[in-house]
């Protein structure tokens, strides 16, 4: 697959540069051929030296550009040497000067121009060229300096385009981002107002399942057909009311949840097997029932599971070596669980409760319960909860 010369030439600006000097002297090269054989340099090989000296300090414009205008400035003393200018170094002092406009700031670039334009309208001023004595010293100042201003200028343009095209990028790239919020905003707006119409719906129904239970409660054995015409009505009912909290489900779940059916919730019989995937995990995890949650409800079952998974999780991450213990008891007005372990414990000014067990603060909150976490006095960590529930039955197990 093919490279983008020009993207290949950005990430290599070093190489770039040279291969652009190479062009300078070829340039010259063209421009000796093209004139008169009379007006060639005696040695022109020895010419094509200086002028590849001369067009040198072009490939350190972008990494070194300070010292590229150093070495150009040094090159004005070739006079002294040859008696003939290159014509390289008045197109590396063009290149200079438009390279450090076009890429550094104003003050830079002012500096730039004015050390390289003024020291070679001195020079030309205190020792014109030998081979041109036809061409005055003002002449050839004002030149220089017109050409200065030129190359200054057409850099300084090309900075502003460049400077004014980022600027319209990133106020593309804001408008864009704006309005993909704008529009994920007014998708979750649409979908909050579609789920609370769907909730009244639903409150509907069951409000009415329950009005007409009533009534068949009390007209069941005075007219047993209107009782069994009400139960079908609660039948049609119950299954409107599944319809509908199926169409408030799709609307609340978000494109990035998978579109597959609801797996069952975990409650009581599913702490099992979460204690031996933790053993298997590598944390020896002893679990403890005591009672039986005959009329534990699906929430509160799935909230003691939570609290067991949380639990368990942060002891396998923080724990180091240790063991840990699950003790779940049902009584008749409340299930407690506890979850302690022996490791290392929380360090000083942490908090190893994150998200998760604020979570089930809350969880437990929720069904008028305590939760409590925190170091025990003999090293290593606890979790006690306590949810008061309706009536249980008493029994009890152990594993």
């Amino acid at each position: 697959m093919g490279t983008d010369p020009r993207e290949w030439l950005r990430r290599h600006p070093l190489a770039g540069d040279a291969l652009l000097v190479v062009g300078l002297v070829l340039a010259e090269v063209l421009f000796t051929l093209l004139t008169p054989r009379e007006f060639w340099p005696r040695a022109l090989p020895v010419a094509l030296g200086w002028s590849l000296l001369c067009a040198a300090p072009v490939v350190l414009r972008r990494v070194a550009p300070w010292p590229a205008v150093l070495a150009a400035l040094a090159t004005l003393a070739l006079p002294a040497a040859i008696e003939v200018i290159p014509a390289t170094q008045a197109l590396t002092f063009v290149v200079l000067t438009y390279t450090m406009a076009a890429y550094r700031p104003t003050r830079s670039a002012l500096a730039t121009a004015a050390a390289l334009w003024l020291t070679v309208a001195v020079v030309n001023s205190l020792a014109p060229p030998a081979d041109i004595p036809q061409v005055g010293s003002a002449y050839l100042v004002a030149n220089n300096l017109l050409v200065g201003i030129v190359s200054f200028s057409v850099g300084r343009a090309v900075h502003s385009r460049r400077a004014s095209t980022q600027a319209l990028r990133e106020r593309a790239r804001v408008a864009e981002s704006t309005q993909h919020a704008l529009a994920e905003q007014a998708v979750a707006d649409e979908r909050r107002r579609i789920a609370r119409e769907l909730h009244d719906v639903v409150a509907h129904h069951v409000s009415v399942m329950g009005v007409l239970a009533t009534g068949v409660r009390r007209v069941l054995r005075r007219d047993p057909d209107a009782a069994e015409e009400a139960i079908g009505t609660i039948e049609e009912t119950s299954r409107a009311t599944l319809r509908e909290l199926r169409r408030l489900l799709d609307v609340l779940r978000t494109e990035a949840e998978p579109a597959a059916e609801l797996a069952p919730q975990p409650g009581i019989a599913g702490i099992d097997s979460l204690v031996e995937q933790v053993r298997e995990a590598g944390l020896p995890v002893t679990l403890t029932v005591r009672g039986a949650p005959a009329a534990l409800a699906e929430g509160e079952a799935l909230t003691v599971y939570r609290i067991v998974q949380e639990a368990l999780t942060n002891a396998l991450k923080h724990a180091g070596a240790a063991t840990a213990q699950v003790r779940v008891s049902f009584a008749d007005d409340a299930v407690e669980v506890e979850v302690t372990d022996t490791g290392r414990g929380p360090l000083p000014d942490t908090d190893r409760v994150g998200h998760g067990m604020v979570g089930m603060r809350e969880r437990v909150a929720l069904y008028g319960g305590v939760l409590r976490t925190g170091a025990r006095p003999g090293g290593g960590y606890r979790v006690h909860a306590r949810i008061p529930v309706e009536t249980l039955l008493d029994a009890g197990t152990s594993r």
